[in-house]
C-alpha cells in the first residue's frame, strides 16, 4: 500500500479516494448508515450515497421510514464506507439536514420510473400483510400517473450528513492499520491519527 497523504481538506480527500475506487471497478456508493432513535437505541443499515460535496454526504429516503424517524427525533448520523479490495474503509460522523425540495426534485426526477412509483407505493418500514397489498398498490399509483411524469412525494428526499468527524482507515499488515482522522473545529479540519 503507498504511503498515505495528508491533506488540509477531507473531503477531497474522500473524493481523490473514491475515483481512485471507481477507477478499481468498486461501487462506491453503499455506505452503511448508523441512526439512533429518541431513547438512543441504534439501528444500522445500507443506504446509497447520491452526492458528495463540501457540504457533506447525501442520500435520499422515504422521510417516514424507521430511518428518516430516527433522523427526526436524533438529528445526528454516522455512515461507513468499506472497500475490502483496496483495505480502506472511511467512517463519518455528524448532524444532519434536510436537503432543498429543489435539490430533491432534481435527484427524483432523475431516477427510473419504476422507482419513482416505489416511492408512492410503498410505506417503507410499516408493516406489511402480504406482497399482493403492495402490487395493488403499486397498480393503482401506476394508473394515477399514467401518461404523466412522475411527482416526487411530499414525504421523500435527501439527507445530508454535515461530517464533523472523518476517518479513513488504511489496512496494513500485522493489523498495524493506518488510522488518519479528521475533526472539525469551526470552518477548519483538524488532523490526528489513532493507533491501530
Amino acid at each position: 500500500m503507498p504511503a498515505v497523504e495528508l491533506e488540509s481538506d477531507p473531503i477531497a480527500l474522500y473524493l481523490r479516494l473514491a475515483e481512485r475506487a471507481r477507477v478499481e471497478g468498486i461501487d462506491t456508493a453503499p455506505a452503511a448508515l448508523a441512526t439512533a432513535d429518541a431513547a438512543g437505541r441504534p439501528s444500522v443499515r445500507i443506504v446509497l450515497l447520491r452526492r458528495v460535496d463540501a457540504r457533506g454526504f447525501v442520500f435520499f429516503t422515504n422521510y417516514d421510514s424507521r430511518k428518516g424517524r430516527d433522523l427526526t427525533a436524533n438529528p445526528r448520523a454516522s455512515l461507513c464506507q468499506h472497500w475490502p479490495t483496496l483495505e480502506e474503509q472511511i467512517r463519518v460522523e455528524g448532524p444532519i439536514e434536510r436537503v432543498t425540495a429543489v435539490e430533491s426534485d432534481a435527484y427524483f426526477a432523475g431516477r427510473p420510473r419504476e422507482s419513482q412509483l416505489g416511492a408512492w407505493a410503498s410505506d417503507q418500514s410499516a408493516v406489511l400483510e402480504g406482497r399482493p397489498v403492495l402490487e395493488a398498490r403499486l397498480e393503482e399509483i401506476e394508473q394515477r400517473f399514467a401518461n404523466q411524469p412522475v411527482p416526487r412525494p411530499p414525504h421523500w428526499g435527501g439527507v445530508r450528513i454535515i461530517p464533523e468527524r472523518i476517518e479513513f482507515w488504511y489496512g496494513r499488515s500485522g493489523r498495524l492499520h493506518d488510522r488518519l482522522l479528521y475533526t472539525r473545529a469551526g470552518n477548519v479540519w483538524e488532523t490526528s491519527w489513532l493507533f491501530p
